[in-house]
């Protein structure tokens, strides 16, 4: 087949050369492509023939098209599953952590069930417990022979009247001219305290113990001073040891026992059953600590309370006698 290059038309004879259009030579005409399909929706294996009507038509369905998908493949979520178990890790671990670590202070801190003796019309004691730090260290210090206070405006606490007809914290006995009391429990202290109307402040304070079996105690046992009328709350505690020849001061807060001097050794105590005076004498800018009348140490008063009461300190189940407390002015 040729084609005029001009005007386009084509002519089926071989042998003719020109166009009878317009006289334009002729050329031969490229071969034709195949057809294409445009939008040729492909066969499907379950591509079915729609049933005929009568007379050759096909039959339409007259019910809305129906399409079966499979839906897309679901995004994986073990990410969150991770996550969430290791947010959970981190909440258990970090939660009981925390637990383990806020359990193990309060094991180390002196907590105590405080309780207030009930008002009598004669002058008694408050009464507590508390479970004692036993972290102090162990050092050594020099003693001195201090002059004798000036103070001779002696008054006498009874603490007879101190006696508890029944305590969850400890025992108590009035015998012979001595109380003698004790915690219930090994590893905690029973301390009973002065009502309100005696005071330490600017007083010397003193009273006379024994240990009357010779029992080993790690907590102490011995004078408070400055302390608030509910016990263990504020004030502070000096305290031997016959066993171990030593003493130590320590200051309350509520719930805890803190060491201001730790545990020393003193030549001025008495071993034994032997009886130990103790004394605390409260200055304008320190207080000094006695010991059968050596002074033992010294320190400023940070943490007393103002206006504090004396009171006894026995720890550790240990049963101690005391007698003779007296605030001397």
């Amino acid at each position: 087949m040729k084609i005029c290059p001009r005007c386009q038309k084509t002519y089926s004879d071989d042998n003719l050369n020109f166009c009878l259009e317009d006289g334009s030579v002729l050329t031969q005409a490229a071969a034709e492509p195949p057809p294409t399909m445009i939008n040729q929706v492909p066969i499907t294996q379950q591509q079915q023939t729609m049933p005929s009507q009568p007379g050759g038509q096909p039959q339409w369905n007259t019910a809305p098209q129906q399409y079966s998908m499979q839906p897309p493949a679901k995004k994986s979520k073990a990410w969150v599953w991770v996550l969430l178990i290791l947010g959970g890790l981190v909440l258990l671990c970090g939660g009981g952590l925390g637990g383990l670590i806020y359990i193990g202070s309060q094991v180390e801190k002196n907590a105590a069930n405080t309780t207030n003796a009930s008002p009598t019309p004669t002058k008694g004691s408050n009464t507590t417990t508390a479970n004692a730090n036993k972290t102090a260290a162990n050092t050594n210090t020099t003693t001195s022979t201090s002059p004798t206070s000036d103070r001779t405006d002696v008054e006498s606490i009874d603490i007879s009247k101190w006696v508890k007809e029944f305590s969850v914290y400890g025992t108590t006995e009035y015998t012979g001219g001595e109380l003698i009391m004790g915690a219930k429990q090994k590893g905690y202290y029973y301390a009973l305290v002065a009502p309100d109307d005696y005071t330490t402040d600017d007083s010397d304070t003193r009273v006379t113990l024994r240990n009357i079996d010779d029992a080993a105690s790690s907590l102490g046992y011995g004078l408070i001073f400055h302390s608030n009328p509910t016990p263990l709350q504020q004030g502070y505690a000096f305290l031997i040891n016959t066993k171990t020849n030593k003493y130590r001061v320590v200051h309350h807060t509520p719930q805890n026992e803190k060491s201001d001097v730790p545990w020393t050794s003193s030549p001025a105590i008495k071993p034994g059953k032997e009886e130990n005076t103790l004394e605390v004498r409260d200055l304008a800018d320190k207080i000094e600590f006695y010991i059968n009348g050596t002074m033992v140490k010294s320190i400023t008063n940070t943490y007393g309370y103002a206006g504090g009461v004396p009171g006894l300190y026995s720890g550790d189940g240990v049963k101690i006698a005391f007698k003779n407390l007296e605030i001397r002015k």
